[in-house]
Formats: structure tokens, C-alpha cells, sequence
């Protein structure tokens, strides 16, 4: 039981340091790239969102994959 609220809570803390940088991103990243990229328009801003969520999704899965992995017993 011990290890599923270690796991609960390292998801948990992932969680809200993903939220941290979202919102680190909307705030600053994102209106640089609309300001840089003015020709794309009004899909600047989805596009830029789209691959920050994706690559922010990527680190992620694989922080809490290399964080839970089981060892080897050779």
C-alpha cells in the first residue's frame, strides 16, 4: 500500500510541475513565438501549444518510467 501512495504522490508532484510550466509557457514562450512567427497567424498559438503538450507529455511518462522501473536481479 506504501508503494502505491509513493507512486500517487510522485504522479501528483509530476502533475503540478507540469501545470508550472504550462503555465511558464502561456505566458512567456508562447506570445514570443506569436510575435516571431506572425505569419502562421491565429495557429501560431495552437501549433506552439499542440508541441509543448507534446513534448512536455514525452518527458513526463518518461520521468515516471525510468523513476519506477523494477531492477534487474541478475
Amino acid at each position: 500500500m506504501a508503494g502505491k501512495v509513493k507512486v500517487f504522490g510522485l504522479i501528483a508532484l509530476l502533475g503540478f510541475v507540469a501545470g508550472i510550466i504550462a503555465q511558464l509557457c502561456a505566458t512567456f514562450v508562447i506570445p514570443w513565438f506569436v510575435e516571431v512567427l506572425p505569419l502562421l497567424g491565429s495557429a501560431t498559438t495552437y501549433l506552439i501549444s499542440g508541441v509543448a503538450g507534446a513534448c512536455l507529455t514525452v518527458a513526463l511518462v518518461s520521468a515516471w518510467a525510468f523513476l519506477t522501473h523494477k531492477k534487474d536481479n541478475y
